[in-house]
């Protein structure tokens, strides 16, 4: 979920104006300048090794955890609600950098969890187990009340999905292809086209749930204040700046005791009322933590829309191909060509709670027109990973990604959906399904 305390405006503990909520905001959340680095975040199910279909005990993932935090590690660490592993990359200065951390991490981080019988699994919504929670912490806790409101999908979301995240420098501040104007755009667009081309969660409790992603559904579900994105119609700042503070406040904290949950409380209207108590700073800086929209400023871009990949490489495709149509100017200026016509499917809404993107989570790239935008924008990337310094590897990588799934209308949740009506054993005991 990435949703550790960021730091944002990074101010002492001292109360806030509505007038000093739009300006931090505005003035922090997109820092912009040439775009140089990258990163990506990895979220991945921790399984039984050999029969991912049997619960965990807590007991077991706490043991490998600790274990796993005497490692090394140049990519964060961090354990999600529902035990999810997520290791999140330092900024890196080129592609091939980012992939050499994180797979180094990777590496490390399988090494000690097969020694506890443990084995990440690239799905982006586990099609086994229902949502438990393994953390128990305040901040969890009111997640959970707040989320609850909504339905289950919250629950869900908090303990059975895991996604690949890529994090890209904001643009710019002037206009043109590298802007971060045109880069907010692009990625609210394009981003449509990622969740089809990458979908990867069609199964919860074991059945098929009618979509290709239905951890994106789970975001629909949890609703658009608090997974939404503004509208794309002005200032990405000023727009940004609104919906933070007309966002609903998800808690109260407290140094003691649980924490509070308010009901329909806005930031804007907490910053006036000034109740229960007056927020401050750090409240304004959770508070931008328990935003969860597909694309978050958090003084770069971050995209949240890919489903966990299957394969132990298999994140490195999503974000290669995400790192190429942003950050080559070629690629940019033909993957800006090809999503136009489809913000007309959008029809003005925020994203994810638009017909656009509705349909990219429900029928992934058997969608004809998402079909055709993915493959221009994979053949974009394709001719720019090279000037982007990309190995051959990872340029066959796409490549054959490209061919195996988006040419044929298909992405990876089709795969398990073929399992299971195959021969749902198949997938029942795990076979194959890390590969």
């Amino acid at each position: 979920m990435s949703d550790s305390v960021s730091g944002c405006t990074e101010q002492p503990r001292s109360a806030v104006t509505e007038a000093e909520v739009e300006a931090l905001v505005r003035g922090i959340c997109f820092k912009t300048g040439p775009p140089r680095t990258l990163g990506v975040e990895v979220e991945w199910l921790v399984h039984e090794l050999r029969r991912p279909q049997l619960p965990v005990t807590p007991e077991r993932l706490e043991a490998a955890y600790a274990a796993l935090r005497t490692v090394p590690l140049r990519s964060a660490l961090t354990v999600e609600p529902g035990g999810q592993l997520e290791l999140s990359s330092p900024p890196a200065a080129s592609l091939m950098e980012c992939i050499g951390t994180v797979s180094a991490d990777l590496d490390a981080a399988r090494a000690v969890l097969r020694r506890h019988g443990l084995g990440l699994v690239g799905i982006g919504n586990d099609p086994w187990h229902s949502p438990r929670r393994f953390l128990r912490q305040p901040r969890y806790d009111a997640m959970e009340t707040y989320l609850d409101r909504a339905g289950p999908a919250g629950r869900a979301m908090m303990c059975t999905s895991a996604s690949v995240q890529v994090c890209l420098d904001a643009g710019h501040e002037e206009p043109g292809p590298l802007g971060h104007g045109r880069r907010w755009w692009l990625a609210h667009q394009l981003g449509a086209v990622l969740v089809a081309a990458f979908a990867n969660s069609p199964l919860a409790g074991h059945e098929p749930t009618g979509w290709l992603s239905t951890r994106q559904l789970l975001w629909m579900e949890i609703g658009a204040g608090r997974a939404g994105a503004p509208p794309l119609d002005g200032d990405p700042r000023a727009a940004w700046a609104r919906h933070v503070l007309d966002a609903p406040v998800m808690c109260v904290r407290r140094d003691a005791g649980p924490w509070d949950v308010p009901d329909g409380l806005t930031f804007r209207e907490w910053t006036r009322s000034r109740a229960p108590r007056p927020p401050t700073h750090e409240d304004l800086d959770y508070h931008l933590t328990t935003l969860f929209p597909p694309v978050r400023p958090r003084g770069h871009l971050e995209l949240r829309m890919i489903d966990a990949q299957p394969g132990e490489d298999g994140w490195i495709v999503p974000l290669a191909v995400t790192a190429a149509l942003f950050d080559d100017p070629e690629a940019t200026e033909t993957a800006y060509r090809a999503v136009k016509p489809l913000a007309e499917r959008a029809l003005a809404l925020p994203a994810p709670h638009n017909p656009l993107w509705i349909d990219a989570a429900r029928s992934g790239p058997a969608d004809p027109e998402l079909r055709e935008v993915a493959l221009e924008c994979f053949a974009a990337a394709l001719d720019a990973l090279p000037r982007l310094g990309a190995t051959a590897k990872v340029t066959d990588a796409v490549a054959a990604y490209r061919d195996r799934y988006v040419s044929a209308g298909r992405c990876p949740a089709d795969d398990l959906l073929d399992e299971l009506r195959g021969t749902d054993r198949t997938l029942m005991h795990g076979k194959d399904i890390r590969s």
